[in-house]
């Protein structure tokens, strides 16, 4: 028994007829017979008496129609989803973000480019980057978003594609320094400033900058984030070197009701994102599609606001 015996059945039931079952399927008659022959042998008994010109099927007949129905429109239904599967058009989709692109930026993208397919399932996690960096090596996500100084110093058992462009500083609404259209590291010399916890890579380098041009550092907020910070930023109290997605973020958001000002930093000092994915099992033509959609959101992003975006693939 086969899919095409089950489909000539089917239509023979239906017509009642070997030659307009032929017609409808485009094959001959001998064909049509002969299926039907092969599938009588196949289950050991005759599914149709004929009466003159007539097919009249054996009771027995309409339970096995009964399956054969079942069973075509299950395959159909397959197909169309393997088609869909094969046009990214369906699938489930498994991926994470660092917490401060998951607050907007990227459940925003990954709503807008689903749509209103019901079609796709998505589990999205919001998870510190070391954490992500861990689901991508388990090969638990289909991929992942986060700070690239996560990584180890060993070559990591994932793909990793860096990005990296131009940090910024967040200044408070009338602050004398949002006079200039760009701030120096020196303009920061003593000033009370917001950032990232002082062991994060971002935050080592901007105290290096401090020491090697002789100023005073003068962190007085820690945050696990850029956006917590950059409510201290709004209320007057501290100035904040930050990355430039959460430049971004905030343009789009307007967390502090227009209270923050940023400038670019004039010294280079790059932030470096990563998308990860993994480098044994195959993503999907769904995840693929969205991953590569990502980066170029990213880099339309970080464009936006001439954070001169770099991508290198590191492995």
């Amino acid at each position: 028994m086969n899919l095409t015996q089950l489909k000539v059945f089917s239509e023979v039931m239906k017509s009642g007829s070997i030659s307009k079952t032929a017609n409808v399927l485009h094959r001959t008659q001998p064909a049509i017979s002969l299926s039907i022959k092969n599938l009588e042998e196949s289950i050991g008994f005759k599914l149709f008496e004929r009466q003159g010109r007539q097919l009249i099927a054996v009771p027995e007949a309409f339970y096995l129609l009964e399956e054969a129905q079942s069973i075509l429109k299950r395959v159909s239904t397959v197909q169309r989803t393997m088609h869909s599967l094969q046009n990214a058009e369906a699938g489930s989709l498994r991926i994470a973000a660092m917490p401060g692109p998951a607050t907007y930026l990227f459940p925003q993208f990954i709503s807008r480019s689903i749509g209103d397919n019901a079609n796709i399932k998505v589990t999205l996690f919001a998870h510190s980057s070391n954490q992500v960096h861990e689901l991508a090596a388990t090969q638990s996500i289909d991929f992942g978003f986060a700070d690239a100084d996560s990584l180890t110093g060993e070559t990591p058992q994932y793909l990793v594609e860096r990005i990296s462009a131009d940090c910024f500083v967040a200044l408070p609404k009338g602050h004398p320094l949002t006079n200039k259209t760009t701030i120096s590291i020196h303009d920061l010399d003593n000033q009370p400033l917001g950032g990232l916890m002082k062991q994060h890579v971002i935050s080592l380098e901007i105290i290096k900058m401090f020491e090697e041009s002789g100023l005073s550092f003068n962190q007085i907020v820690d945050s696990q984030t850029f956006l917590p910070a950059l409510q201290f930023v709004s209320a007057g109290q501290c100035i904040a070197i930050t990355d430039p997605l959460t430049v971004v973020t905030e343009m789009k958001m307007n967390g502090s009701h227009g209270n923050v000002v940023f400038r670019p930093l004039k010294e280079e000092l790059r932030y470096e994102y990563a998308v990860l994915s993994s480098n044994y099992r195959p993503l999907s033509k769904l995840a693929l599609l969205l991953k590569n959609q990502w980066k170029q959101e990213l880099n339309r992003l970080l464009d936006e606001i001439n954070a001169n975006p770099l991508h290198e693939k590191t492995n």
